[in-house]
């Protein structure tokens, strides 16, 4: 009686509200989500003596993203009140390019400045009390390369030549390009380094010829190791089957010259990974990219690498075996490249699981005893916690099996690594009962559509019926990463509940003739199918997954216990103003105070909001100028502490898009 009425309530909110979500259904088709040695990467002293810098992209290079500010509590968070707003002008005169941006940035605070990227790679520098624009470099892009991603660029990072700081370039910040160029500039005034590479940058040229200029490129910050900068690659997943190498290059961060490459495709027989590709790797120039954020252990000197799934994504029986360091963390030396170990989320990925989010370097107390792991978030929904030296699991992980019978060619591992205490953070199985619909006929159209798909779980095999993946490649959780709070033990994760359906079809197919207007179509060229994937929606443009459709939720990762799960985000912005709490899907992360507060954007309610970490509970949330699919920040200056949010949209909401950086503090007390 009760899901009755609660079902009548909702539909007369649609009849109500004007629930237009089938002109809002671009939102759900947010598809790119689509990743001994000394380092002087670490928090460095800023002439205000209480400043609490943020001078990594994830807060510090293990991205903890865990600010140590405590003003600001759930006592008085509901005073925030907006300190100032940046505009950056970035979609100016951007014509069709500005539509096809996404503004994801997270700022660093570093030499008395906030620095970021725009979504076309210029540099700004803020104040950090003001929000004036103090220095802007020019990357000169070309608006009209259409890459792959889109426009984006989630982060700059920051290094400091502890010999002479004071110098010219003596900091500098870090940057990758839409275009694959590594820039360096003096964090000072933002001139270009010009003894690094030619006049501060390196071009990338990868090793297999581009089929258009915008199939590679860098979105995500470098990682910062000793006097490295590292950087990895954004590639297009399913265009073809000898897609560019997914090599990750560690550059000289004061002369840009190259120092080591590593391939995530083991080619040398000498690689122990190498067993694991049952195929002669000389004839396989594929990737198995790292396309998001990097992480570094500074006092061990090791680099991690968040792979992805090898080309194409949903058949490889062109790549038969495990494959090896794909879709795996891999910890690397960070001074030579060498391997250290790897540990593999998914063997011989079809599901464009790849390893989504940066890898979290936490130091976790067990029983007194103090042990520095890494925390990995998954697109399935999963969380593996591993020993940061050996890549062991600290809490524990099972293989069991999983469904078989692919296409023809197809060798599926029989099973994949499931963490036998943490349970799925959203849920992977879904059958017709489970089909979920404003009306009877909603829901009955959504019972159809599972029940002429594969739908047997986590891992069902692609195939030419149709196959439900769930979670939808955009995770469970992506790029947005998650967060610890190292006082509890806990970390915090946003992660979206909803399905794609995946069908391999004839790789000549016409994408407008295949299931649906809506169905996205990839040829897999050099593969015997391509693919066309659509998520698994209802005839009123909802998601036939039941809600919440976005969750918020925070894993004690000592006992491996998730310790409370939250709906997160609101249906207002479809919904003709309504704000029901529905969970959104969410692109973006979380960031941790010390004060126990929570602050998160990333769905399309235009909200930036501050949780309990304790409990989950919602305590606050503000207005932003566009909804903000990028992670927030903090810092403290001149005894104000701040919370920094990058509002800008994203290309596949079909909502206004912007290009605002928006600062929050309390009410200032000075004279």
């Amino acid at each position: 009686m009760t899901v009755n009425i609660l079902r009548f309530c909702l539909i007369v909110l649609v009849l109500l509200g004007g629930f237009s979500l089938l002109g809002g259904s671009l939102f759900w088709h947010m598809l790119g989500f689509d990743e001994g040695l000394q380092i002087t990467g670490r928090a460095q002293p800023v002439t205000n003596a209480d400043a609490v810098p943020w001078t990594a992209y994830g807060g510090d290079p293990g991205g903890m993203r865990y600010a140590d500010v405590h003003d600001i509590t759930a006592a008085n968070v509901d005073s925030l009140e907006v300190a100032w707003i940046h505009q950056t002008g970035a979609l100016d005169d951007r014509g069709d390019a500005a539509r096809r941006s996404s503004f994801q940035v997270t700022p660093i605070m570093v030499e008395d400045s906030l620095v970021f990227c725009t979504q076309f790679n210029d540099v700004i520098a803020l104040s950090p009390e003001t929000g004036e624009e103090k220095w802007r470099f020019d990357a000169r892009l070309d608006s009209t390369l259409q890459p792959a991603n889109g426009f984006t660029c989630r982060g700059v990072s920051y290094w400091r030549d502890a010999s002479s700081p004071e110098g010219f370039c003596g900091t500098r910040i870090l940057t990758g390009t839409i275009d694959a160029r590594v820039i360096a500039l003096d964090a000072k005034s933002g001139k270009p380094c010009p003894d690094f590479g030619e006049n501060g940058e390196v071009k990338i040229v990868p090793e297999t010829e581009l089929v258009w200029p915008g199939e590679f490129q860098i979105t995500s910050a470098p990682a910062i190791a000793g006097d490295l900068v590292i950087v990895g690659s954004a590639i297009s997943d399913n265009l073809r089957v000898l897609a560019p190498a997914g090599t990750v290059r560690a550059f000289d961060v004061r002369s840009g010259e190259l120092i080591w490459e590593f391939d995530p495709v083991p080619r040398s027989p000498a690689d122990p990974a190498h067993g694991s590709w049952d195929i002669d790797l000389d004839m396989f120039p594929g990737h198995a990219n790292v396309w998001s954020t990097m992480s570094v252990d500074p006092q061990r000197g090791l680099v991690f690498l968040p792979t992805s799934s090898s080309s194409p994504d949903f058949y490889g029986g062109l790549r038969p075996g495990d494959n090896r360091y794909t879709s795996s963390v891999v910890a690397l030396e960070a001074a030579t490249g060498k391997v250290i170990w790897d540990f593999q989320t998914v063997h011989h990925d079809v599901w464009d699981y790849d390893v989504p989010a940066q890898p979290g370097l936490y130091s976790v107390t067990r029983s007194g005893v103090t042990v520095d792991v890494v925390a990995q978030v998954a697109k399935t929904g999963l969380v593996f916690v591993l020993d940061r030296e050996t890549g062991i699991p600290v809490l524990a992980v099972e293989e069991r099996p999983v469904p078989q019978g692919g296409m023809p060619g197809e060798k599926l591992s029989p099973t994949q690594p499931f963490p036998s205490i943490t349970p799925p953070v959203v849920p992977n199985q879904l059958s017709e009962d489970d089909a979920f619909g404003l009306t009877y006929w909603d829901r009955q159209s959504c019972k159809r559509q599972i029940a002429g798909a594969r739908s047997e779980g986590l891992f069902t095999p692609p195939d030419e019926q149709g196959t439900i993946l769930y979670p939808f490649t955009g995770g469970g959780a992506n790029w947005g990463s998650a967060a610890f709070d190292p006082t509890r033990n806990l970390m915090v994760v946003n992660m979206s509940n909803v399905a794609h359906l995946v069908t391999l079809v004839s790789p000549e197919a016409d994408a407008d003739g295949i299931l649906s207007h809506e169905a996205e179509f990839a040829p897999m060229t050099g593969a015997p199918y391509g693919m066309t994937r659509e998520l698994l929606m209802s005839p009123l443009g909802l998601p036939c997954t039941p809600p919440p459709w976005g969750v918020l939720a925070g894993v004690d990762l000592d006992s491996g216990k998730i310790v409370w799960r939250t709906k997160f985000g609101s249906v207002r912005r479809f919904a003709g103003g309504l704000d029901s709490e529905l969970g959104m899907v969410n692109l973006g992360g979380p960031m941790i105070t010390a004060s126990g507060l929570v602050f998160i954007g990333a769905t399309a309610d235009d909200y930036l909001r501050a949780f309990d970490v304790e409990t989950g509970e919602e305590l606050w949330r503000a207005d932003l100028p566009a909804s903000a699919h990028a992670t927030p920040m903090s810092y403290k200056w001149q005894g104000r502490e701040y919370i920094v949010i990058a509002a800008g949209g994203h290309k596949d909401t079909g909502l206004p898009l912007g290009d605002s950086i928006v600062a929050f503090a309390l009410e200032s007390t000075a004279d």
